[in-house]
């Protein structure tokens, strides 16, 4: 129900921008929708905090106290945005409103990208809500994407998943510094293989069902600074918030005092966007500041330097950055990144105990193969089990074969495991 009024409060908010009432239509849609978000989202964030500020000042903190838990409703980031960005384009006369209540519905509930994305615009997908081409050369090249993307999520992250969980809820201060950082590289790879796995999945459904999403992932780890890196993750968040924030504020065309305000801004408001917590927004703001580093000398500098040097740098900032976003608060992730950045041996028992994947074939296969994933040479892999209709007949059933292969690994591991939800389904 709560989908559905903001579907129907948006579709209305685009017929009255488009009769003339701009400034209503687009206060009805934006403030309504961002409501929502920020009562479901935020409402417990908020009470947890006046509840910490009254403990700190002495006050009385009983009301805040007796306020309910709100449940948070699946998939609500991400309808909410692609609603959003539909009010946005439509105010400025990027496209024109949807008459059809039942089109906009189905292009706001598509079930492929629904859950956790990729963020799909109403720009780009406006045309194949009205004239879809489905064809079986298209569901059997969606099938393929698919498959590859279950095998991703549950062979390859849930077994990175399964050497970096064990690390983050054990005590820091019992860790030793290499059993960290082993922890935040099995998290690094586990997160990306997690979450361009959905995508590889939503893509492909949407091919099966006649669409055609863009990509959401361009090997962010091969990047060359943090400015890149952003180009190639999470891309359809990055180009809303891009599009939807950054630009309204001014973009690059304020004053540079004013663009690194915006910058910060629009990284708060990333961070925000991923959780209600502090870390997350440690987490967005401390990309921000990086973002402004590269905009002055530094970047300069960073693209003079070698490649190797320049995507070490990535890699490093990125994955200490994984550690703000993974750990359960603000001070064990400082505890953390304090145990990797100072070197210690910790418990001795604890640390052994934790250190099974050093002589553990499977865990030790997974993790490399985890690696060459996130390689630009995966494309090639990829293309490669992707059939194509001009390959050989003996191409194709090698491809097949690979396929199926890949599926029975897949549904094998799924039988195997336990339950194990994607990561961004929490976003």
């Amino acid at each position: 129900m709560l989908m559905l009024g903001t579907i129907a409060t948006t579709f209305f908010a685009a017929r009255l921008i488009e009769s003339g009432w701009r400034k209503t239509g687009l206060g009805l849609g934006v403030l309504s929708s961002l409501a929502a978000l920020l009562y479901f989202k935020y409402f417990n964030f908020a009470v947890d905090n006046l509840i910490h500020i009254a403990d700190l000042i002495g006050a009385d903190a009983e009301t805040f106290m007796q306020a309910g838990k709100v449940a948070l409703p699946i998939g609500i980031s991400f309808y909410t945005f692609q609603c959003l960005s539909y009010v946005i384009d439509v105010h400025r006369g990027q496209t024109a409103a949807n008459r059809s209540f039942i089109d906009y519905a189905t292009y706001v509930a598509l079930f492929p990208q629904l859950i956790a994305g990729p963020i799909v615009r109403y720009v780009d997908v406006r045309r194949q809500l009205a004239e879809r081409h489905a064809s079986l050369e298209r569901a059997v090249t969606g099938a393929s994407r698919f498959v590859i993307g279950l095998f991703k999520k549950t062979v390859v992250a849930n077994s990175c998943a399964a050497v970096a969980d064990p690390i983050f809820s054990a005590p820091v201060h019992e860790l030793s510094t290499p059993l960290l950082w082993a922890g935040a590289l099995a998290y690094s790879l586990q997160l990306y293989l997690d979450f361009s796995a959905y995508s590889d999945m939503a893509i492909g459904l949407g091919r099966i069902l006649g669409f055609e999403f863009l990509e959401n992932f361009n090997h962010p780890y091969a990047a060359r600074g943090i400015k890149d890196f952003w180009r190639r993750w999470h891309i359809s968040l990055s180009t809303w918030f891009r599009d939807c924030l950054y630009i309204p504020l001014g973009g690059n065309r304020a004053s540079p005092a004013r663009i690194v305000a915006n910058l910060f801004i629009v990284f708060f408001a990333t961070g925000l966007w991923h959780g209600a917590s502090w870390s997350f927004v440690a987490w967005g703001l401390y990309h921000g500041c990086f973002l402004v580093l590269e905009r002055g000398r530094f970047g300069d500098r960073i693209a003079r330097a070698s490649s190797p040097l320049v995507r070490l740098y990535t890699l490093l900032v990125v994955i200490v950055g994984w550690v703000l976003f993974r750990a359960d608060d603000l001070s064990h992730a400082m505890a953390y990144l304090s145990g990797m950045a100072i070197p210690r041996l910790g418990d001795a028992a604890t640390s052994s105990q934790l250190s099974w994947f050093l002589f553990d074939a499977h865990a030790i296969t997974m993790l490399l193969l985890g690696v060459v994933l996130c390689m630009p040479l995966a494309q090639g892999l990829r293309s490669r089990l992707s059939p194509d209709a001009s390959a050989r007949a003996s191409g194709q059933a090698l491809r097949y074969s690979g396929l199926v292969l890949l599926l029975l690994l897949s549904l094998s591991y799924i039988a195997a495991g336990t339950y194990n939800p994607f990561i961004y389904f929490r976003f």
